[in-house]
């Protein structure tokens, strides 16, 4: 058993590993665990058996032996599937754990098989025989993600076997013609077929560890180069949006007359100028947005917000955008109580980037409509435009990072596509919900849901998503 073990030794430097060992031993436990009532009843349907056409108290005393054995494994099972640390130590533990499960698991199966045998005198052993094979099958097909457990589990039916079939020739010295040779040729036949199954599982099993072991270094690769990029992102998105502010609020007072007056030939230019700056430092914040959501930095003011006093603000504040577009917009009066739990500016956030969607996607002297009404427990927040709409299977582009439904150089709408994405992340911070409906060529209707403040979500604020 101590070679074994040692066989088995776990350092950073041992062929498996510490992480490797692990991951056999889960595996082992789970597959033990999910055929602990298939185990059963196999023992029970055995035992019944050998208590109807043998002695049944031999066969009551070799069931709560087995029994004994089924509980202690239980027990390990348990303990190695709640193991979460990474302590060489415990692994060692409980690896002579499983040793000694199985071993005496196996011996008391072999004791009960060979009693059987014993009881029928000298004849062939069909019976206890049976159980042997059936055993070493099942261990191979189930076992053998640890291979010195289960080369040890063999080794123990295979003695019990030529136990069985050698002791009746030892004794009665039979002529080859006996089926009591018959008996032990096709015990050596089955033993090799039950290796081959073995070997097979042992094969399926190592191959899938390395395939999960390959998607695992990619999935390392993934987050280093996710990280990267996050880096990356923001450092640039800060470098940027400090020479972005000091060029905005220049043009921005040239614009105003504040450092004199522009001559006309430069207006142009000077508005151009300014329009992009304002583009620029949106893409700058929007960024800078998507970063902080992505690794779980956007910090969140969570308390009772009126949802119709923020809708109306944000309507107020679009109003001049949507007008560039000859769109109006409304509010449609309501008596719908609409005090929900939130951050007030993420909320107006969400708003602001619906109404300025539906501003750039509907025509010229169309109205955009907002609505505030009950859904059950919440409250939702309509956004209503009478422009283009979507086709169908375009949920998932309509909130993608960097989609849009037109990605084409000639689109009417600029922007990078991270307005909805952002809203989305929003809103499953806050536990609330974001959706929309639309028909191709008859318009869209974009609601945001959240749960009102008289629900217990308002005694179980929401948790910033991750």
């Amino acid at each position: 058993m101590r070679n074994i073990l040692n066989s088995l030794r776990i350092s950073r430097t041992g062929q498996m590993g510490l992480l490797a060992i692990k991951r056999r031993m889960k595996d082992y436990a789970e597959v033990g665990m999910r055929l602990f009532w298939q185990r059963f009843g196999i023992f029970a349907a055995a035992s019944a058996l050998a208590a109807a056409y043998y002695d049944p108290w031999v066969a009551l005393f070799c069931y709560a032996l087995i029994w004994g054995s089924e509980l202690y494994d239980y027990k390990v099972f348990k303990d190695i599937l709640a193991w979460d640390d990474k302590s060489p130590l415990q692994a060692r533990r409980f690896l002579f754990r499983i040793f000694l499960s199985t071993f005496f698991s196996a011996v008391v199966i072999c004791v009960f098989s060979i009693s059987i045998a014993v009881q029928q005198g000298h004849t062939t052993h069909f019976m206890p025989l049976f159980i042997l094979f059936s055993a070493a099958v099942f261990a191979s097909m189930n076992n053998h993600q640890l291979v010195p457990v289960l080369a040890l589990r063999l080794f123990i039916y295979l003695v019990a076997i030529f136990f069985i079939v050698t002791r009746d020739i030892w004794v009665v010295r039979p002529p080859l013609e006996s089926e009591l040779w018959l008996q032990f040729f096709i015990a050596l036949f089955v033993m090799i077929f039950v290796f081959e199954c073995a070997r097979i599982f042992l094969n399926f099993y190592q191959t899938k560890l390395r395939h999960i072991e390959a998607l695992e270094r990619e999935h390392e690769k993934t987050k280093i180069a996710y990280k990267a990029k996050s880096e990356f992102l923001s450092v640039v998105s800060h470098e940027l949006r400090t020479p972005l502010t000091s060029i905005k609020a220049s043009l921005d007072l040239m614009n105003a007359g504040m450092l004199g007056p522009v001559p006309k030939q430069m207006q142009t230019g000077l508005d151009l100028a300014q329009r992009n700056s304002h583009r620029l430092a949106a893409l700058i914040n929007d960024l800078l947005d998507l970063q902080k959501i992505d690794t779980g930095r956007m910090e969140f003011d969570f308390h009772p917000i009126d949802l119709g006093r923020v809708a109306r603000e944000a309507v107020e504040e679009i109003r001049a955008y949507a007008e560039k577009f000859g769109v109006s917009v409304e509010f449609e009066d309501h008596d719908t109580e609409a005090h929900v739990l939130g951050d007030e500016e993420r909320i107006k956030q969400v708003i602001l980037n619906l109404l300025s969607n539906a501003a750039k996607f509907s025509g010229t002297a169309d109205t955009v409509s907002v609505r505030l009404e009950r859904q059950g427990p919440n409250v939702r927040l309509s956004v209503i435009d009478r422009g283009v709409g979507l086709p169908d299977g375009a949920h998932e582009k309509v909130f993608d990072a960097f989609s849009q439904m037109d990605s084409s150089d000639q689109r009417k709408a600029e922007g990078t596509g991270l307005g909805m994405n952002i809203s989305k992340k929003i809103m499953e911070a806050h536990g609330g919900k974001i959706d929309f409906e639309s028909r191709e060529g008859t318009g869209s209707t974009f609601y945001i849901e959240l749960a009102r403040q008289d629900s217990p979500y308002e005694r179980n604020p929401p948790v910033a998503a991750q």
